[in-house]
């Protein structure tokens, strides 16, 4: 019992670090929440230029909450990976690599600390962007079923965490370009995830390559609660599969991040510059 105490402690430790940089880098923090919010609109506003662009009667409502739906999981999951997959390259940042990774203690407790930080982020910051565009398009909500969707949505982020826990060892292992590399694997799963269109459009080589990614099944299941209010037991089929890939990517990617860390020690690439 002591012995989970103190893990739990060390965990903490982690979220009150990274809410303390928080603090510091307000600036950059008020700036990226501007970009995101700016972005969300852009994007959101697309839908309600269709019927413009096309010359065509359509259903503008049903397109901005598609594409609002869309960016804002994604904006959610994407930070998520993030927050963690860039753990390593702020440490360097901060000068501090060498005393977090030679601490005595477990890797779980402090990839658990900077998740639930990660977790916690960005709920917060996908709902301030929920609430502002919500006004702007003046949006009814009350047929959505919103508990269903942050159900689908927690759900997967599992997935995602394991993955950026893997995509973490890049700038372990790659000092000099690996903060970069961890882009690659966020750039893919947009690109077959379905975030502003229909996985169905496209080519058929990419559409059997989404049904890989996490995002894709949070995406149309938290799609179908909000635009179709389908209920939450309805939602299990999207559920399952993001919880399938959660229990296989998170012991997957902390046994790769030992790997990498154990390498990384004996090759002495924790130095603070890269």
């Amino acid at each position: 019992m002591a012995q989970l105490v103190t893990q739990m402690r060390a965990s903490y430790a982690f979220i009150e670090r990274n809410l303390n940089l928080t603090k510091r880098y307000w600036g950059w923090e008020l700036v990226w929440l501007t970009y995101s919010m700016a972005n969300a609109l852009a994007i959101t506003f697309i839908g309600a230029g269709m019927e413009a662009i096309s010359g065509v009667k359509l259903d503008t409502s049903y397109l901005i909450l598609f594409l609002l739906a869309g960016t804002l999981i994604w904006h959610f999951l994407s930070i998520v990976f993030d927050a963690i997959s860039e753990v390593i390259a702020w440490e360097r940042w901060e000068g501090t690599i060498e005393y977090t990774l030679m601490a005595p203690i477990r890797r779980v407790t402090h990839m658990a600390g900077q998740t639930m930080f990660a977790v916690a982020y960005s709920i917060l910051f996908t709902g301030v962007i929920l609430i502002i565009t919500t006004l702007v398009f003046d949006l009814d909500l009350s047929q959505s079923n919103l508990l269903g969707g942050v159900v689908i949505l927690l759900a997967g982020s599992f997935s995602f965490i394991g993955v950026g826990i893997m995509a973490s060892t890049l700038p372990l292992l790659f000092p000099e370009r690996g903060s970069q590399m961890t882009h690659v694997f966020i750039a893919l799963m947009l690109l077959v995830s379905g975030v502003y269109y229909p996985v169905e459009v496209l080519p058929e080589a990419l559409q059997k390559i989404s049904v890989f990614s996490p995002a894709t099944y949070v995406l149309t299941g938290v799609r179908q609660a909000i635009l179709e209010g389908v209920p939450t037991l309805n939602l299990w089929g999207f559920i399952w599969p993001v919880l399938i890939m959660g229990a296989i990517l998170l012991p997957a990617g902390l046994w790769v991040f030992k790997q990498a860390e154990v390498y990384a020690k004996r090759t002495g690439k924790l130095h603070r510059n890269g």
